[in-house]
């Protein structure tokens, strides 16, 4: 059976996923395409850079953009070898991607202890009533930036 295009790159992005475990790296890949070309991969660099934000999804956006010189990757899809987790949804969201394939899900990454839906279920709820504390402290030039930020004649809107 011949496999899609979409299974291609899915598988792509697992093979990206298994090299990450074997370079003792986390094990998620992610493949970011435009018009069926590869435009960036990224593997889980959590680690290895220090960084709690280098998911493999992440790592690819970041090359996506900084290779297309855009903070938009509207006509791009990303393939990832699981579920995105919250944090990278929302990177998904802002940079605007087309579509997203994914492989193993948010419930075969918590089987072996990556457990986002604490995350998942902390979102939802109102800052105070959360795990972590969040604490609003209104200060008289809080709005400042967002005034600012309103009047500015040439901003990029994003």
């Amino acid at each position: 059976m011949e496999k899609t295009i979409h299974e291609f790159f899915l598988h792509r992005a697992i093979d990206l996923a298994i090299q990450n475990v074997i370079e003792n790296g986390g094990p998620f890949g992610a493949v970011i395409t435009r018009n069926n070309q590869i435009i960036a991969e990224g593997g889980n660099k959590v680690t290895a850079n220090m960084d709690p934000t280098a998911h493999a999804e992440v790592m690819a956006i970041r090359l996506a953009c900084q290779k297309l010189n855009s903070f938009e990757l509207k006509d791009c899809i990303l393939y990832s070898s699981c579920e995105p987790c919250p944090m990278c949804l929302g990177a998904i969201y802002w940079a605007r991607i087309q579509t997203v394939y994914f492989a193993a899900d948010r419930k075969d990454a918590a089987s072996i202890q990556f457990d986002d839906d604490f995350i998942y279920r902390e979102v939802q709820l109102a800052p105070a009533n959360r795990t972590l504390p969040f604490i609003q402290l209104s200060l008289i030039n809080s709005l400042q930036p967002f005034m600012n930020w309103n009047t500015k004649n040439d901003k990029t809107h994003y």
